[in-house]
């Protein structure tokens, strides 16, 4: 099942967040690391649903390409897909859109994060491809240390 926000490579376009003051720079423009912590984090999600670990860690980041930027009110929409998936890791596909002006704020062509096991190394995930539901994700039971309230 595809979102209804797919875009026609494959990424899907679900996490939108409001530009607000203190996510601007001293130009007036959106803070491009602000920006990246929110990708890094959308990112982290986007693994632990695909790997169905919460215990994932960010290997990489590649070239980030900065083709527009966002004013404060702006609405953007950023949007990953996985595109390999490796014995340990998960390699995927971002993209940044301004929702207001309709242009790409940024694309980041790399991101890798690593499944971690028990003992905080790289274990096997065993999974080959994307999946659109969230039967991967660990149950409250199926976690360590998870006390139910």
């Amino acid at each position: 099942m595809r979102s209804q926000y797919a875009h026609a490579d494959g990424i899907n376009f679900s996490t939108r967040k409001w530009v607000r003051p203190e996510d601007m720079n001293a130009n007036g423009s959106l803070f491009g690391g602000s920006l990246l912590r929110w990708i890094d984090e959308e990112a982290a999600i986007y693994a632990i649903i695909q790997l169905g670990n919460p215990h994932v860690v960010t290997k990489l980041i590649s070239e980030i390409n900065f083709e527009a930027s966002a004013r404060e009110g702006d609405l953007i929409e950023m949007g990953l897909v996985a595109t390999e998936f490796g014995r340990t890791s998960l390699t995927m596909r971002a993209v940044v859109r301004n929702m207001i002006t309709r242009k790409t704020i940024l694309s980041i062509e790399r991101i890798v994060f690593v499944n971690i096991g028990p003992e905080g190394v790289p274990v096997p995930h065993g999974y080959t491809e994307i999946t659109y539901d969230r039967d991967r994700m660990p149950h409250a039971d199926e976690m360590p240390n998870r006390d139910e309230d």
